[in-house]
């Protein structure tokens, strides 16, 4: 009888534990009441602005194009819930009108505020939305400037067109806005318009140039000088070079413009290559005489073969060589200019 006392206990409590949890559990109704959104303290600490990402189902706000693709809008915003103007603001605007063509601009424009009123609260939404509007501004007008009645290859050309864009910049954005949207455009721009004006400058000898376009260069910000070392150091090295062998100038200038612009250090390893081009190209010429003399004498077809194979050989031992040559003879024989680096 003892027995069956204790089984009942247990089942009484049994169903009275589970009766709790069930009156504990919220009800769906109740679930939906809940905000889901993190609060503002958990969006941000006090001293530094962080990354602000709300989920949002994207493929409303996405073109067919961009499915693969994460919405690059990358906002960031300050301790106050207020937007930081950066690259990053860029980015996001014209991720959205990327989608022109797929979309109409109307289209483009509701999607956008339909994304930051989800994503964004107040202030950041009101200030996000009245950027976004007058950037939309700013694209439409910026197609409507009119090009400058000058020669195109004319560094003025280039100059007027960056002075309208800037104008137009300041008629829609404050100085921060233009800065955070556009600074790091404006850097390159303002550098290779100087570039330009040194490169066309007459008044100037190759080795001035040289000089001028190297103080340029150390005017940059060092980010942008590790992004531009090569490829415009490069090409002003070729196109200085090329002017002063077309004006018959001598090796000591080729050698003070190179040293003015590269360094010392880097002059030695260019004549070095200068000099190794050159072994090329003179061996080339004197293997193609040979190899022409081969072909058109009155030996038979296999031996003229046998004869070019080893002369090839004898000129050209490594592999690398002999695949270099054979676009060098296959230009030859269809009388096309060799392929050598001027």
């Amino acid at each position: 009888m003892q027995k069956y006392k204790l089984w009942i206990i247990v089942i009484v409590l049994i169903i009275a534990l589970c009766t709790l949890l069930f009156w504990l559990a919220p009800s769906q109704s109740s679930a939906e009441k809940i905000n889901l959104k993190p609060s503002p303290d958990l969006q941000h600490n006090s001293k530094a602005s962080v990354l602000i990402q709300t989920p949002v189902q994207k493929n409303h706000f996405i073109s067919q194009s961009q499915q693969d693709t994460e919405i690059n809008c990358q906002l960031r915003l300050d301790p106050s819930q207020h937007l930081i103007v950066n690259e990053q603001t860029r980015n996001c605007f014209e991720y959205f009108i990327t989608q022109f063509g797929e979309k109409n601009l109307k289209q483009i424009k509701k999607d956008f505020q339909s994304y930051i009123e989800q994503s964004y609260e107040e202030p950041a939404r009101s200030q996000i939305l009245d950027l976004w509007n007058r950037y939309i501004d700013y694209r439409e007008k910026l197609g409507n400037l009119t090009p400058p009645n000058i020669d195109s290859d004319h560094p003025q050309y280039y100059e007027r067109i960056f002075a309208d864009t800037k104008n137009l910049r300041k008629q829609l954005f404050s100085d921060y806005e233009i800065e955070g949207l556009f600074g790091a455009e404006n850097i390159y721009n303002e550098y290779t318009l100087k570039r330009m004006a040194v490169m066309s400058d007459k008044r100037l000898s190759e080795i001035q140039k040289a000089q001028k376009l190297k103080e340029l260069f150390n005017q940059l910000p060092v980010d942008w000088q590790e992004n531009l070392e090569q490829l415009n150091k490069l090409e002003d090295l070729r196109k200085l070079t090329a002017d002063i062998k077309t004006r018959g100038g001598s090796a000591e200038e080729i050698h003070q413009m190179r040293t003015n612009l590269v360094g010392p250090e880097a002059t030695q390893r260019l004549e070095k290559l200068d000099s190794q081009r050159i072994d090329w190209k003179d061996k080339v010429n004197d293997y193609l005489n040979k190899r022409d003399s081969i072909m058109q004498s009155g030996l038979a077809d296999t031996a003229k073969q046998q004869a070019v194979d080893q002369l090839r050989h004898q000129y050209f031992n490594k592999k690398e060589e002999q695949l270099r040559l054979s676009t060098f003879e296959s230009v030859h024989d269809q009388g096309g200019k060799l392929p050598f680096f001027e």
